[in-house]
């Protein structure tokens, strides 16, 4: 029997080679093309995988064009429609991600639920059955009487039921166990999830419907399959989590419809989850009394301020000190502690330095590096922080403090939730006193170091 032809594609960005290398000719990524049967040209299904989404339109001019609000509906959950930007948008494809068990189908069913009160929905299940389904929903209270589930891997049969029921919102779950009947290979493979997307994607934009894609992760956290996948929808929303944790974070990387970098906090419930109206009592440790080593900070998630806790650790070190850092950048942690030593003179040379942000939460920003400092000092002082003291500052190489974004706006949120010392940059310094919050403006890393020194 005659071999049957294979076709090697890249996961990053869907290129072909013929054979297999260890680079993709098309992206430039290693070891990412994957062995695949050749797809049949009869079909034609790869040639119109670029057509347009919808009917082509006449050249316009900007100024022209009428630019409305976009209109949303709300989905009955608050935390989602802050990521989501204040609700779904008709016509929108949502693709959101996360690790296996994480709550992403337990938060999509809620969802549903609650929008069929005022929509007609589909939930089409490709990894469970109806009765799969339907016991997750007894367990979580919801009584599901709109609710309409197809369970269903064929793309065709799926595009059938979504035109003959009309549904204003519909839930794919998952994109990675669809395939097509125009696609010999496998579903999961790069071939069938681009081209089941860009289906879904097409039948969205022309008949309305807003589309929720729930996506596989690779080991490494990032949605698995074509890179184009991100492309292809509006919004693209991560679940983020300890499943050892009942916490779990929502957060928006892409969004054509609103802000990106927002987070929802929900807590896992027997009720399913349930948005956090707080979040900053999460990221925040409960001490009876001030302990060395702990500084608060007020970061920025997307449009929202909160207050996370920065613990450090400084202990002896051996002849190779460790620098060790969890929520934090590692590489970010050993430059500030070249600063800390050059600019104020305090040496971490011979010491392990461990740096923790409380919560399990990412810290990407750059204004949390006088938080770091000062909590490092504060351990090697073996000193604690005054009682409701909080700090933000970007810290250059030259030692000074830089201003943070929208940095009145920490200072409120820190005020209202009961603190009353700030250590900030001169910059960020309000025109107007906070009530109840004593603000120090600094310049210079020493400086704050000095004002510790006074505080003390």
């Amino acid at each position: 029997m005659a071999r049957e032809k294979s076709i090697y594609t890249c996961t990053e960005c869907g290129g072909t080679s013929a054979k297999w290398l260890g680079r993709c000719p098309a992206c430039g990524a290693w070891n990412t093309l994957v062995e695949g049967p050749a797809e049949s040209g009869g079909t034609g299904a790869s040639k119109n995988r670029f057509q347009a989404l919808a009917k082509s339109q006449p050249v316009a001019t900007l100024s022209e064009i009428e630019a409305g609000d976009v209109a949303r509906t709300p989905t009955g959950i608050e935390e989602l429609d802050r990521v989501l930007g204040g609700g779904i948008v008709a016509g929108g494809v949502v693709l959101i991600g996360g690790d296996p068990g994480i709550g992403k189908s337990t938060l999509l069913l809620q969802a549903v639920d609650a929008l069929s009160q005022q929509m007609p929905v589909l939930y089409v299940t490709g990894e469970e059955s109806g009765a799969q389904v339907a016991l997750r929903a007894h367990r979580l209270g919801l009584e599901g009487a709109r609710v309409r589930v197809l369970a269903e891997i064929n793309l065709e049969k799926i595009l059938a039921t979504v035109e003959a029921e009309r549904p204003a919102f519909c839930v794919i779950d998952s994109i990675q166990t669809l395939y097509s009947e125009q696609l010999t290979s496998a579903p999961g493979s790069v071939a069938q999830v681009r081209e089941c997307a860009a289906h879904l994607t097409r039948a969205a934009k022309g008949g309305g419907t807003s589309i929720v894609l729930v996506g596989h992760v690779t080991k490494e956290g990032a949605l698995a399959g074509p890179r184009v996948l991100e492309h292809m929808v509006d919004t693209v929303l991560y679940f983020e989590g300890d499943t050892h944790s009942s916490f779990r974070l929502v957060r928006a990387i892409k969004n054509r419809f609103g802000a990106v970098n927002e987070i929802g906090v929900f807590a896992m419930t027997e009720r399913g989850l349930k948005g956090v109206a707080n979040p900053s009592a999460i990221f925040l440790s409960t001490h009876g009394e001030p302990v060395p080593g702990s500084c608060v900070l007020v970061t920025l998630e997307g449009t929202r301020p909160l207050l996370v806790e920065v613990q450090a650790l400084v202990d002896a070190g051996g002849p190779s000190p460790r620098r060790l850092s969890v929520g934090l950048d590692r590489d970010r942690l050993a430059m500030l502690l070249a600063v800390l030593h050059r600019h104020a003179g305090v040496s971490c040379m011979d010491q392990d330095v461990f740096v923790n942000a409380v919560g399990g939460v990412r810290i990407s920003e750059p204004a949390a590096d006088l938080a770091v400092l000062l909590a490092i000092h504060s351990s090697l002082r073996g000193k604690p922080l005054p009682r409701g003291f909080i700090a933000f500052g970007e810290v250059g190489l030259a030692g000074e403090v830089r201003p943070a974004p929208r940095g009145q706006e920490r200072l409120k949120e820190a005020a209202k939730l009961g603190f009353s010392v700030a250590v900030v940059p001169r910059a960020n310094l309000p025109k107007k006193p906070i009530e109840g919050l004593a603000i120090h403006p600094v310049e210079r890393i020493e400086d704050a170091i000095h004002v510790l020194r006074e505080l003390d």
